[in-house]
C-alpha cells in the first residue's frame, strides 16, 4: 500500500519521487536546496547541479527506474521513507528489477530538500544481481552465514 501523509512538504516530495522522469531532473530545484546534501551508497555530492547529476545518470544507467514510497514517518524538519526502487539494467538480464531501501530527509525552513541520505544493501540488492559479481557475493554471503 503506498504512503500517504497529511504533511505537505512530504507529499510534495513523495509524488515527484514517485513519478520522476528524466525530463524532472531540471526541476529537482523545486524540491531540493541550492546547496542540498546527497549520500547513498555510490554518491556523496553537493549542491543541487550534483544532485541532478545523480538522477540523470540514474536515467542514464537503467532502463523504467521508478520509487513506490511504501510508508513516511515524519518528526518536526526530518522524514524517513520507505521505499522500493523498480529498474531494468541496459545490459545484462532485463527483467524488473527491485531494491528496497530508506530515505532520510531533512527539511531546510522553505520545506525543500537540505539533506537526502539513502539506505539500502548495494550487496544484497544491486551486486548479487549482477552475472559475473552476483555468483562471487552469493558465494561469500554462503560462506559468511555459517
Amino acid at each position: 500500500m503506498p504512503a500517504s501523509t497529511d504533511d505537505a512538504r512530504v507529499a510534495r516530495v513523495i509524488a515527484r519521487f514517485e513519478h520522476l522522469t528524466r525530463e524532472d531532473v531540471p526541476r529537482l530545484g523545486e524540491i531540493y536546496t541550492d546547496d542540498a546534501l546527497f549520500k547513498d551508497p555510490f554518491n556523496e555530492v553537493e549542491g543541487l547541479a550534483a544532485v541532478q547529476a545523480v538522477f540523470a545518470h540514474m536515467f542514464d544507467a537503467l532502463d523504467e527506474p521508478r520509487f513506490v514510497v511504501q510508508d513516511a514517518v515524519v518528526q518536526g524538519d526530518q522524514c524517513l521513507l520507505t521505499w522500493d526502487f523498480l529498474f531494468r539494467f541496459k545490459r545484462y538480464r532485463y527483467e524488473l528489477q527491485k531494491v528496497r531501501g530508506a530515505s532520510h530527509l531533512r527539511f531546510a525552513a522553505d520545506g525543500r530538500i537540505a539533506l537526502h541520505r539513502d539506505y539500502w544493501d548495494a550487496a544484497e540488492e544491486l551486486y548479487e544481481k549482477l552475472p559475473a559479481i552476483g555468483a562471487l557475493m552469493r558465494w561469500l554471503k554462503r560462506r559468511a552465514s555459517r
